[in-house]
C-alpha cells in the first residue's frame, strides 16, 4: 500500500454527509451560518387542546348576582329516577334502600327503616334472551328493578303487528306504576333482549306493607290524590280553559301556578396559579413573551376543563342532569338512524348533538349498512355532519365506559326556546377573558411571581325536555 500523499490539504467533513476526502468547501457551511443568526420559532404546542364545540354553541347568559334561579311551572307529575344497587357476588345484589325515593310513588319518602326492610324483601331473578317477563293484559303481580340487561317493552298492533314502545335498562324499573289501583293490569308486554338480572318484589308483599305500615300508607294516598289534580300533558298544573263554546257561557277561571322552591345555579369555578420566575420574565422575553405563553397554554387548559365540567360535574353537568324522561337507550346497541330519530322527536327546535368522535364514526358505520348518506350544516364556516338538518358536533369529553358504551346528547340551547344555557359572569375584577380573569398575586421569597387564573361559570336547563340522552351507545364494531 502506498503512503499517503503528503501534499494532499486536510480532510474536510461535509455537515450532511460526514467526513470526506474528496470535496473542500468553497464557502461557509450552514452550520457554521447558523452561529449568527437565529432561529424563527413556533408558539408553544399543545395537543390536549379541542374544537370545544359547546362552549362555542352554547349561548351565554351574564349573571349578575353570581346565582341564575330557573323558575317554572308548578309540576304535579313525579319524574322518574334510577335506583342504585350494591353487589359483593353473583347472587349477592341488593337495591340501595335510600334510592328507592327514585321510585315516583316513594318520591320523598323519609322513613329509612321501611325502606332498609321493603329493599331486603327484592329477589334476585336471572332470565334469558328471548325470555317475556310478562304480556299486555296480564295481572301485575311482581314489580321489577333492572340490574342488568337490555329488555323492550312492546305491543300488539292494530294489525296484529309487533310495535315496540321502549328500552328498559340497567337501573330502571317497571310494575311501581301500578300501585294505587285495585286491579292493575299490564299496558304493555316485555322480553329481554339480552340475558339479564333482575330484583323482583312480589305484589303481595308490597299490599303487605301498605297494610302494615301507616305511613307508608299515607304517602301512597297523598300520591294518588296529587297524580288525579288537573294537569296538562307535560304534567304542569293545569289552567281551566274553554274552547269552541258559543253564546254566553260563564268561563271558567283560574292562574298559573309556580313551582315554590325553584333550583339555582350558583357559579362554579376552575382555578389555577401560574408561578414564573422573575429571571425569566425579566431576560427571557425575545421574541416571545415567556409569561404570556405561559398564561395562553394555562387558559385553554382551564378551558378544556370548563367544558368537561359542563358535561360531566355531578351537580350541574349535562349527562347527570338531564331529565330521566328525557334518556332512551338504543334499540340494539349501535348507534342507527331510527335511534337518532327517536332522540330527535323527544323536543322541540334541537339545535345540535353531541356525541364523542368513536359515536358519531359508530354512527356513520350503520347509516353505510343502509346505504345512507349524513347531511351537512355550514356552522361558522365549518362544514360540520348533520342530522336531519341538526349539526352533530364531537366532543372527547363525553366518556367511554368499561363496557365500550358512550351517549349521545341533543340540546335545545337558548333562553328565548327554553333551552339549555351558559351561565357566567363579565365585567369581573382584572378580567382577562369573559367569565376569566388573571390576578396577580405577588412575589415570594423565592422571587417567584404568582398570578391567579379563574375561570366562573355553570350550566342550567330550563325546562326537561331542553336535553335528551341516547345511552348506552355500542362504539365498538360489529360483525356484519
Amino acid at each position: 500500500m502506498s503512503a499517503p500523499d503528503s501534499d494532499a490539504g486536510p480532510t474536510i467533513e461535509d455537515p450532511m454527509t460526514g467526513p470526506s476526502a474528496d470535496s473542500a468547501l468553497t464557502s461557509l457551511s450552514t452550520q457554521a451560518a447558523r452561529q449568527l443568526t437565529t432561529t424563527h420559532k413556533s408558539e408553544p404546542q399543545m395537543q390536549a387542546i379541542t374544537s370545544r364545540w359547546l362552549l362555542k354553541m352554547l349561548p351565554w347568559v351574564d349573571v349578575r348576582g353570581g346565582t341564575y334561579r330557573v323558575n317554572r311551572r308548578l309540576q304535579l307529575r313525579i319524574g322518574r329516577g334510577r335506583v342504585q344497587f350494591e353487589q359483593n357476588g353473583a347472587d349477592d345484589v341488593r337495591v340501595i334502600p335510600q334510592t328507592l325515593t327514585e321510585l315516583p310513588v316513594l318520591r320523598g319518602y323519609e322513613d329509612t327503616e321501611v325502606l332498609k326492610e321493603l329493599a331486603g324483601r327484592f329477589r334476585v331473578r336471572e332470565v334469558r334472551a328471548g325470555q317475556v317477563l310478562y304480556e299486555a293484559g296480564q295481572p301485575v303481580t311482581e314489580t321489577y328493578l333492572v340490574v342488568h340487561g337490555r329488555f323492550t317493552r312492546f305491543a300488539v298492533g292494530k294489525y296484529g303487528e309487533e310495535e315496540v314502545i321502549g328500552v328498559v335498562t340497567d337501573g330502571d324499573q317497571t310494575g311501581d306504576e301500578a300501585i294505587g289501583q285495585a286491579d292493575p293490569l299490564w299496558l304493555s308486554s316485555m322480553r329481554a333482549e339480552t340475558a339479564g338480572v333482575l330484583l323482583v318484589l312480589p305484589w303481595d308483599t308490597v299490599r303487605e306493607f301498605v297494610d302494615r305500615v301507616p305511613s307508608l300508607a299515607a304517602h301512597l294516598t297523598a300520591y294518588g290524590q296529587r297524580q288525579q289534580l288537573a294537569m296538562n300533558r307535560k304534567g304542569e298544573a293545569d289552567v281551566p280553559l274553554q274552547a269552541g263554546h258559543t253564546g254566553e257561557p260563564t268561563l271558567p277561571g283560574g292562574f298559573v301556578d309556580y313551582d315554590l322552591t325553584p333550583r339555582e345555579y350558583e357559579l362554579s369555578l376552575t382555578q389555577s396559579v401560574l408561578r414564573v420566575h422573575t429571571r425569566v420574565a425579566d431576560l427571557y422575553n425575545e421574541p416571545m413573551d415567556q409569561t404570556r405563553q405561559q398564561l395562553r397554554l394555562l387558559v385553554e387548559e382551564i378551558r378544556e376543563r370548563q367544558e368537561w365540567e359542563l358535561v360531566n360535574n355531578r351537580e350541574f353537568g349535562l349527562l347527570h342532569n338531564a331529565d330521566y324522561g328525557q334518556r332512551i337507550s338504543t334499540f340494539t346497541g349501535p348507534p342507527t338512524p331510527d335511534d337518532m330519530d327517536e332522540l330527535l322527536s323527544m323536543r322541540r327546535k334541537t339545535k345540535l348533538f353531541l356525541a364523542h368522535p368513536k359515536a358519531i364514526a359508530a354512527f356513520f358505520r350503520q347509516c353505510n349498512k343502509r346505504g345512507l348518506v349524513p347531511g351537512t350544516a355550514s356552522v361558522d364556516g365549518h362544514e360540520v355532519p348533520a342530522w336531519r338538518g341538526v349539526p352533530i358536533f364531537p366532543c372527547g369529553k363525553i366518556p367511554i365506559s368499561s363496557t365500550h358504551t358512550s351517549s349521545i346528547l341533543a340540546l335545545r340551547t337558548g333562553e328565548a326556546d327554553q333551552g339549555v344555557v351558559g351561565l357566567y359572569q363579565t365585567g369581573i375584577p382584572e378580567e382577562f377573558q369573559p367569565g376569566l380573569n388573571v390576578r396577580f398575586m405577588g412575589i415570594d421569597t423565592a422571587a417567584i411571581v404568582n398570578y391567579l387564573v379563574t375561570a366562573y361559570y355553570s350550566l342550567a336547563v330550563l325546562v326537561p325536555d331542553a336535553a335528551g340522552v341516547l345511552e348506552n351507545v355500542q362504539i365498538g364494531r360489529t360483525a356484519d
